[in-house]
């Protein structure tokens, strides 16, 4: 699933693509991506004309305010992603008119919701999993919903101290450090992906209580945090699976990552094996002499 920096990247990739365009029209071919209205004609015939004031990200959601006071929310969840381009239909397909990543990266061809804009140009959703959600609210009943209401502070903004970290993990008098980072009430946008980066460069265990946590070692993950998603969103997000900018091409936090996904192989630290253990319906993976339990 695309994380903070995944779809923050998109964000500011589409700022510069879509501002003040107006959506023309709207195609689809999965109707359960639509959960608000529930009526794709509903849907179509509110979004039509309407034009994209801003772009905004609240953890995981992507959210266009568009003119009227409408907005329009997008959460990818675990497979989806935003692109901009061209695309013609050729046979049953939708193909891109121009070469490269839009056309010929397997990841980028399963969409399944255009936008077609005044200049000519689409914004697409592509989705191997068809598990994305698209929303059109009124801005404000968006701002004043119970999931909005509900969810966690945000690890960039300048506001989120160590103090207001230790405040947000103060929500869960238990549980492991793992599961609370990736916990949305808790603090948003951090997955899979990041919580075991972070954790691995902390050098804390993923399974280790917060009650066992000292003030050091709990500021030792604020600090590492702070500086890695803004690090993971200047290269651009993972894609290691099917996240993809805007533009079709992959992001390049690879390079950076140290033990998602990399369970067999050495620690670039110690040398010693990495693990992987299920949590949950998740997994984590980490160094057991780097991070003891």
């Amino acid at each position: 699933m695309p994380e903070l920096p995944e779809v923050e990247t998109i964000v500011r990739d589409l700022r510069k693509k879509i501002l003040g365009r107006i959506i023309e029209n709207v195609w689809t071919d999965f109707l359960k991506l639509l959960k608000k209205p529930k009526s794709f004609e509903v849907f179509k015939k509110e979004i039509k004309g309407k034009k994209i004031k801003k772009i905004l990200r609240r953890g995981k959601n992507i959210i266009f305010e568009l003119s009227n006071g409408y907005s329009l929310l997008i959460h990818q969840k675990m497979t989806g992603h935003l692109l901009f381009g061209k695309w013609e239909m050729e046979g049953k397909k939708w193909i891109s008119t121009r070469p490269g990543p839009l056309r010929e990266d397997p990841m980028n061809k399963f969409l399944h919701l255009i936008f077609f804009l005044d200049n000519g140009q689409q914004l697409a959703l592509s989705d191997l999993r068809k598990f994305a959600k698209v929303e059109l609210w009124k801005t404000q009943e968006l701002k004043n919903s119970k999931e909005f209401k509900e969810l966690g502070p945000e690890p960039l903004e300048d506001d989120f101290t160590f103090l207001k970290f230790k405040e947000a993990l103060q929500k869960k008098k238990k549980g492991k450090i793992k599961q609370i980072l990736m916990n949305q009430t808790i603090i948003v946008g951090i997955g899979n992906i990041y919580s075991d980066e972070i954790l691995w460069r902390a050098k804390i265990h993923p399974f280790k209580d917060i009650t066992k946590l000292s003030d050091k070692e709990l500021e030792k993950i604020y600090k590492i945090m702070k500086k890695l998603l803004p690090l993971a969103i200047k290269l651009g997000g993972e894609s290691i699976s099917d996240y993809r900018r805007p533009s079709g091409e992959k992001g390049y936090y690879d390079k950076e990552r140290k033990v998602y996904r990399k369970e067999g192989e050495k620690c670039p630290v110690c040398s010693k094996i990495i693990k992987r253990a299920k949590m949950g319906s998740r997994s984590a993976h980490f160094c057991p002499a780097c991070q003891k339990l």
